[in-house]
């Protein structure tokens, strides 16, 4: 069940974060879920021992997890329109 949950809140976070970069457009459903996903766990990398909270790849599903895997996922599509295009837009 933990699965089904993360595979949900991982697609809608990366379709939050393609919505804030503009960059709904271009992918679909799938990507979504992988932008969600992977983006989650950069933001566990790079943000969640400055900030002191999980992810939601770490089952931690408060408002401050969810946040930092948000910021994750824009994070990886800055660096991904930043090196398909040459601006992070």
């Amino acid at each position: 069940m933990n699965f089904i949950i993360w595979l949900v809140v991982g697609g809608l976070i990366g379709w939050v974060a393609s919505m804030i970069m503009k960059t709904d457009a271009q992918q679909g459903v799938i990507l979504n879920v992988v932008v969600g996903i992977v983006g989650a766990m950069l933001g566990g990398w790079l943000l969640a021992p400055m900030l002191g909270t999980g992810t939601i790849n770490q089952n931690d599903f408060s408002l401050a997890g969810l946040g930092v895997s948000l910021l994750g996922a824009i994070i990886l599509l800055a660096i991904v329109n930043l090196v398909r295009r040459g601006s992070p837009r």
